[in-house]
């Protein structure tokens, strides 16, 4: 058993000092306040529930910085999308690999605990299926495990270019399936989350523009009790368009149309009516909100007065991966609502009045949700912690909430360790295999950029 002993800890209650955590077979077992630490402890200043990603495309890691050179017209998302395009035509499974392992190294060195990996990246580079049809989605689990990071896999069902089945385009080729494919996939990928005991499979049918109304209700039923994760409204081009195509916008199709309820995360949910934002908060869905990959792409601000004043529940992911952290993706999404609203300290309440505070547990409550787990510091919940360097001055005389404020605010670098399922793989900011897994990045980064 693994004693850990915190000064300070965030607890479900709330700030708890003298906290000791024992953990059993990859769970909390007992949690006492109030206690002295014993020599067997391992003592640490301040601890952390770990947090959900609960949105990232892992491979897009490797982009990073390569897409911000204008081009001959304005640039946008669709534009993004078209070098992410080139850029995925060239990537073998080895490439993939260590892309993915880099990815969840730097989420588990930033607070992350669990990721939600939206994986749509399923084919050889020509578009056929390998001989092994979940040979990347076997990838992705073999980096988490070996990482140490949970992960509920989402794989993603993409089968058109447009709203009303409009045919694949050639850059899309490796992420199509046919309904029936997709099926076997999704049982393929059921094995490989079996080697896993943390993992956890879910379904991901791209968005309304990449699957028709039948078949989104054919791959919904594919999740069974699993979370459902789909984009929507993340661009105005795809508001408009969907207008076009049904006379109604995404989020107000989705909810007219398909059984959402809090199995269903709805990805950017950026351009939202308040009519649509207080129906979705209604209906228990999680927005999964991407901020710092939403700025990167020019996508909009999310509708959060409307959405947050319905009591709209959310999480955060790192998408793009184009710059990955906790407490950055926390920080841009208070941010992103004061440069709309044109005020501070937009996302507190009168009820808690820290912006830290409410943005780190609505993190956890919604990213959880979206992933299909229980997260927080508590009996029988998965010992998935992590700490802060008390010694670090943006923490200096800070207690409670002022260190959530000052860690998304007025901090960097200031996680110590980190434990998965009681395992330490973080220690003094920098993960146990940080240097081989930077190493096969760079190798494969530098062979792939010269091919």
């Amino acid at each position: 058993m693994l004693q850990l002993h915190f000064k300070e800890a965030l607890l479900p209650a709330g700030w708890s000092r003298d906290v000791r955590i024992s953990i059993e077979a990859g769970r909390i077992g007992a949690i006492e306040s109030g206690v002295s630490a014993e020599g067997r402890d391992e003592q640490h200043a301040i601890g952390l529930p770990g947090l959900p990603n609960l949105h990232s495309h892992a491979f897009q890691r490797g982009m990073a910085g390569l897409t911000e050179i204008r081009g001959t017209s304005s640039d946008s998302f669709w534009t993004w999308r078209d070098l992410m395009y080139r850029f995925v035509g060239k990537m073998t499974p080895d490439d993939i690999a260590a892309i993915t392992a880099q990815a969840y190294v730097e989420m588990l060195e930033s607070g992350f605990t669990r990721v939600g990996e939206f994986h749509y990246l399923h084919h050889d580079i020509s578009g056929a299926p390998y001989g092994n049809i979940a040979e990347l989605a076997e990838s992705v689990v073999s980096s988490a495990r070996d990482s140490g990071i949970g992960l509920t896999l989402l794989p993603v069902f993409y089968a058109h270019s447009g709203f009303g089945g409009r045919a694949p385009d050639s850059g899309q080729r490796r992420f199509i399936n046919s309904v029936d494919q997709f099926g076997r996939l999704m049982e393929a990928s059921r094995q490989a989350v079996a080697a896993d005991e943390r993992a956890l499979l879910g379904v991901a049918p791209h968005s309304l523009r990449a699957v028709t109304p039948d078949e989104l209700n054919e791959i919904a039923s594919l999740a069974g009790n699993g979370p459902i994760h789909i984009h929507v409204s993340e661009q105005v081009k795809e508001v408009e368009d969907c207008l076009a195509w049904s006379g109604l916008r995404p989020v107000q199709w989705l909810l007219e149309h398909m059984p959402i309820d809090r199995r269903w995360c709805l990805i950017h949910a950026t351009h939202m009516t308040d009519e649509e934002a207080r129906s979705m908060a209604e209906s228990g869905a999680i927005a999964g909100l991407c901020p710092i990959t939403e700025a990167n792409l020019g996508d909009g601000t999310f509708n959060a007065p409307a959405f947050f004043g319905a009591g709209g529940q959310f999480g955060v992911g790192s998408d793009s991966n184009v710059l990955i952290g906790a407490a950055d993706e926390l920080r841009q999404l208070e941010y992103s609502q004061r440069l709309a609203l044109r005020a501070r300290n937009v996302l507190a309440t009168t009820s808690m009045a820290s912006t830290g505070r409410v943005l780190f547990e609505g993190a956890l409550a919604g990213g959880s949700q979206a992933l299909g787990m229980s997260g927080g510091l508590a009996p029988g919940r998965p010992a998935d912690i992590f700490s802060l360097d008390a010694t670090q001055v943006a923490l200096a005389g800070r207690s409670g909430d002022a260190l959530l404020d000052s860690w998304v605010f007025g901090g960097k670098s200031l996680v110590d360790c980190v434990w998965t399922s009681g395992r330490e793989v973080v220690t003094n900011g920098r993960h146990h295999q940080a240097e081989q897994v930077a190493t096969r990045f760079c190798k494969r980064l530098e062979g792939l950029l010269a091919a």
